[in-house]
């Protein structure tokens, strides 16, 4: 596979060859799916009640110390499926009543979603093709050289942006170049999909959607996120503002600070500031979804 001889389409570089074991995102360059579904917890926008059609990747490239879903970003849990699998998969999202095609966390695999997309919308044995848009979910921890790869087939970029702050990226996700990576990599999405755009019944088909996960006692941080984003992109994106921060078991022991969920006044406080720097376009998140509930089990049962 092209680009997995020496695997650099992350910012980690590793450069293993990841035809024959893994890479630091823990995945070899078999595509290892951990859960494709219906999924309703994202933005209206996303979700709405039909839901997104989900596609969990295994593995990741960035490792957070608070990540809710380690089982499958460590490569714990999976299943290897081809490149035409996961064309059949995403048409058979659609059929399913799903908005959008929502690729969560797929940086380490991204020249097989070109393939399997291009292989969707192209036509299936059946003759039925993808319709619906695709969204590409991501930490926001991107090269832009990979990124350009993706130009004409995603149609919706939803990147994380998680720190302002080098050290707080490297504390929390041993990455201190994450806040220029993320820069980057938001400018390059937003050169691709300049206007965030919305079908007849609401539902994103284009553009650039942020989103700012609050960590408990970071609100300045996150200020300073939401503030970079306004300056330089003003209403051409949309911000997302979440409060769902949810403790994990393990986070107790070696970062005692996160072992807490976001206070109304923290979330409150930097909602407050998004509307007086005049920010319009946020989604802002009900503080009842920071539970464990929410966060989807990774049993590897679909077909």
């Amino acid at each position: 596979m092209e680009n997995m001889n020496e695997c650099r389409l992350c910012p980690r570089d590793c450069k293993v060859n990841r035809v024959n074991s893994r890479g630091i995102c823990q995945v070899s360059d078999k595509l290892k799916i951990a859960r494709i579904a219906l999924h309703y917890w994202e933005e209206p926008c996303i979700s709405g009640e039909s839901g997104s059609g989900a596609v969990f990747f295994s593995g990741c490239n960035l490792h957070c110390v608070f990540c809710q879903n380690e089982e499958i970003s460590h490569g714990k849990v999976g299943k290897e499926i081809s490149v035409e699998e996961l064309a059949r998969q995403f048409v058979k999202l659609q059929k399913q009543g799903a908005n959008n095609i929502n690729l969560v966390t797929g940086t380490h695999y991204i020249p097989q979603i070109v393939q399997a997309v291009k292989l969707a919308k192209a036509s299936l044995e059946d003759g039925s093709r993808l319709e619906i848009p695709v969204i590409y979910n991501t930490s926001g921890y991107e090269k832009v050289e990979s990124l350009k790869l993706l130009k004409g087939v995603v149609d919706v970029y939803l990147p994380d942006f998680k720190y302002m702050d080098e050290a707080l990226a490297e504390k929390y996700s041993h990455a201190s170049d994450y806040p220029e990576v993320v820069k980057a990599a938001i400018d390059e999405m937003v050169r691709q999909c300049p206007t965030v755009e919305f079908d007849e019944q609401g539902f994103v088909k284009s553009g650039v959607i942020v989103r700012q996960l609050l960590l408990p006692g970071h609100v300045n941080d996150a200020k300073a996120i939401i503030k970079y984003l306004f300056d330089n992109y003003q209403d051409s994106i949309f911000i997302s503002m979440m409060s769902q921060y949810t403790p994990m078991p393990h986070i107790a022991s070696k970062y005692p600070e996160l072992n807490r969920r976001v206070t109304k006044r923290e979330y409150d406080s930097l909602i407050n500031y998004a509307l007086d720097l005049g920010i319009e376009n946020a989604f802002i998140q009900d503080r009842k979804v920071a539970k464990e509930s929410f966060i989807p089990e990774f049993s590897n049962e679909w077909d």
